[in-house]
């Protein structure tokens, strides 16, 4: 092949390269660009609650209670005892979002390495972890929560475990399938008949290959995680008032909703528009990833 034709070829591949990389093809899906606009501001509004709004998040007026939304300087309203429902939701999206976050990362974490050795290291190893996944599977991740927070009681920290238990047996099944897959593809064999160790195998290939997948699938679910921490602190068993949580703010609107709905409405928009820019960040982190589609 000549020279110049040789360089073209190769001029052409970066190009190629450069034109579909992971953020060009990212910003080519208008709605995940909206939705992750939308994202950042939500995060910027809850990191920086404290300096938008020049209420307590804990200040009590009783002589305030159920105001609605514009009355007295009060943006969204008040709730049951006076506290600015604005503030509370700024200041309960923060600690939504850390445990629902906290949550996740910690399921996938242990999930992953469950499923990488389940994988990798042999039948008996698989057996063991993916029965022991089987049983934490069968209940609904909802209701495993539910029983582990019954167990280990209210608080933050318990109520992070009790959801990073219920996302480890997704996360361990996917990346079982990824590494299942990946080990036998030719590069791994090469790689074996040459001597090389299973760590480097799994260090230096299996798992950069395999983290981008396990890293979308886990941008899909942080939606379904802050309506399971929502759920729970509904229920009562999750973040405790005083505390505010997008959870118990739905839950102090229950009760009086037909005559002061905002309450309930402004703390379930939250949740809905959070979990829904969560999945379309999601899709898009997936699509853009997806080789087929390159």
């Amino acid at each position: 092949m000549p020279e110049a034709e040789l360089q073209l070829n190769e001029d052409q591949l970066l190009q190629y390269r450069k034109d579909n990389g992971f953020w060009r093809r990212f910003k080519r899906n208008k709605v995940a660009i909206f939705a992750l606009a939308l994202l950042v501001t939500i995060l910027v509004a809850v990191i920086f609650a404290g300096y938008l709004t020049p209420y307590d998040n804990y200040q009590l007026d009783l002589n305030a209670t159920f105001l609605f939304p514009g009355e007295q300087g009060h943006i969204l309203g008040t709730d049951d005892v006076g506290r600015d429902l604005l503030t509370r939701i700024l200041h309960g999206g923060r600690v939504s979002l850390t445990v629902a976050l906290s949550s996740l990362l910690l399921g996938m974490s242990l999930g992953t390495l469950l499923g990488t050795a389940a994988g990798y290291m042999g039948k008996v190893s698989d057996n063991l972890i993916m029965r022991l996944m089987d049983g934490l599977a069968a209940f609904p991740t909802i209701l495993l929560s539910l029983l582990l927070m019954t167990v280990l009681g209210p608080g933050i920290a318990n109520l992070v475990i009790a959801m990073a238990v219920g996302n480890i047996p997704k996360f361990a099944r996917l990346s079982r399938s990824l590494v299942c897959t990946e080990a036998q593809q030719d590069y791994i064999l090469a790689e074996r008949s040459l001597g090389a160790s299973r760590g480097r195998i799994m260090f230096q290939h299996i798992w950069p290959n395999i983290f981008p997948t396990i890293l979308a699938y886990g941008a899909l679910h942080i939606g379904s995680a802050i309506i399971a921490e929502a759920s729970l602190s509904f229920l009562g068993l999750g973040v405790a008032i005083p505390t505010a949580s997008w959870g118990n703010i739905l839950k102090s609107g229950k009760t009086v909703i037909e005559t002061y709905p905002h309450i309930s409405v402004f703390s379930g928009l939250a949740i809905v528009i959070t979990a829904i820019s969560f999945n379309l960040i999601g899709n898009g982190i997936r699509d853009a990833l997806d080789k087929k589609l390159q």
